[in-house]
């Protein structure tokens, strides 16, 4: 399986850590920068790492900025993704249970590495319930479409 990871410069260390962390689970991660701390766009990562997503370039995608809320505005822009900013475990899982998201956004800012790390492993391992929640997933996508 496939990772996109996208971040802005606030969030480079994080993103290393994170990535690493993510190999190590046996994934292979897409690495679509930056890889610099020089000031950048946020929308220029979340919209590149939602293009993979949409693409099928990469099965999920991974974006960190300052508080995640920027990137994942952005990668929500593209159709077909569905981004979620996580700051703990609990919401990460669900929202893969629930609502099948395809991109996990958290801030460098918010979280430390180990939080982040226990956030991008629920998200990973939990999968989606189908369903009812189909149902509601379908609704958000006509949304979308409309």
């Amino acid at each position: 399986m496939k990772i996109a990871i996208g971040n802005d410069h606030t969030a480079v260390e994080l993103k290393n850590i994170i990535k690493e962390f993510v190999e190590s689970k046996g994934y292979e991660v897409i690495d679509m920068g930056t890889n610099s701390s020089e000031s950048c766009d946020y929308p220029v990562y979340g919209e590149k790492v939602g293009r993979a997503v949409a693409s099928g370039e990469a099965d999920l995608g991974i974006t960190i900025c300052g508080t995640g809320v920027g990137i994942s505005l952005a990668a929500n822009k593209v159709k077909g993704v569905r981004a979620c900013v996580c700051s703990e475990p609990y919401t990460a899982r669900l929202s893969r249970m629930h609502n099948n998201t395809n991109v996990l956004a958290f801030g460098a800012r918010v979280v430390g590495s180990e939080m982040a790390k226990m956030i991008t492993e629920e998200w990973l391992d939990a999968k989606f319930e189908g369903g009812r929640h189909q149902r509601r997933v379908d609704l958000i996508m006509d949304i979308e479409n409309r």
